[in-house]
């Protein structure tokens, strides 16, 4: 069973514990500063897009979902940390647990356009919406049960997402990526090949889960200083040939363009299929990467469903040929 994904919903910040993925895990527990990036109500329910990508219902469009009264909504978030738990909420926590994440609250307080709205997960709707559907005995209702019926799984995050006009994948996410590219995709001289330009698989799945990909979030100089220790460790100079230096440039945007050009090394093409190899089994599946991730949420650089997000999209292997 994975471990479970903490959800730490308070005013303004949410943290997530990232479950055991292919038998790694991720620790990415930190804060990271939300807003509502786009909000609206449709056929009576109220749903938006936060700052980082997830996808919520406020407490009205959530009742209105599972059928019941709005007040029995805010019961739930004011009853979920008691000590002695309501049937109802261990109910729910139980469901949510089984998804693979616990909450300390099931929503977050943002004041957004000068009102507070209690903006409540997917993935916590979902649990509260299975409970009015399967399992709340004599006040199940039909409604919740028609509506889990349409939405389980991943349908009401694309719901609110195709609803309030969000679109994940927007092409302006990879501009800062493709000022990089246009500046060094020729830098290495002729047969080397270098770090950066084979990052491109661990920079899309980021950017794909939301990552805004810059000055703070520098994936590639994550690998490169474990690949150049992994080079010298395993002297691989005398199995593939020496190693290089080539000239690395930032764009104007970002602070490290201060000391250009960056003097980098590049690898001998005759290493590369080893360097993916590498790229997969070590620093993805082994660990390193989810430790980059959680780093990068501890300082509020990443959102921690962010990191969830790529770290399970890159967990199966995609580098290098089949085995």
């Amino acid at each position: 069973m994975k471990d479970p994904k903490e959800i730490n919903l308070k005013a303004n910040k949410i943290n997530i514990l990232a479950p055991k993925i292919a038998g790694k895990e991720i620790s990415a527990q930190g804060s990271f500063p939300l807003e509502i990036e786009r909000d609206g109500e449709f056929d009576g329910i109220g749903m938006g897009v936060l700052s980082d990508g997830t996808p919520y219902l406020n407490q009205r469009g959530l009742a209105a979902l599972c059928g019941v009264m709005n007040a029995h909504i805010g019961t739930i978030s004011s009853q979920w940390d008691e000590p002695d738990q309501k049937p109802r909420i261990a109910a729910i926590k139980k469901i949510l647990a089984s998804a693979g994440y616990s909450a300390a609250k099931p929503h977050i307080e943002i004041v957004h356009n000068g009102r507070l709205n209690f903006c409540y997960p997917s993935e916590v709707c979902l649990s509260i919406l299975e409970y009015y559907a399967i399992d709340a005995g004599a006040n199940i209702q039909e409604e919740a049960r028609k509506n889990f019926r349409l939405l389980a799984g991943s349908k009401l995050r694309e719901l609110i997402y195709s609803r309030v006009g969000y679109d994940p994948t927007s092409s302006k996410r990879f501009e800062k990526w493709h000022e990089r590219i246009a500046l060094n995709y020729q830098s290495a001289p002729r047969g080397f090949f270098h770090v950066f330009n084979e990052a491109h698989t661990v920079v899309y799945e980021l950017i794909m889960a939301g990552a805004d990909i810059g000055d703070k979030n520098v994936v590639d100089i994550s690998i490169g200083l474990h690949w150049s220790k992994y080079w010298t460790d395993n002297n691989l100079d005398s199995k593939f040939g020496y190693r290089s230096r080539y000239p690395h440039r930032y764009p104007a945007s970002h602070p490290q363009a201060l000391s250009n050009p960056q003097d980098s090394w590049c690898y001998p093409l005759a290493g590369l299929g080893h360097y993916r190899e590498w790229l997969q089994d070590v620093y993805i599946e082994g660990g390193k990467f989810g430790a980059y991730l959680k780093g990068k949420v501890s300082k509020g650089d990443l959102a921690p469903s962010i990191a969830e997000l790529a770290i399970g999209a890159l967990s199966v292997p995609q580098i290098g040929p089949s085995r």
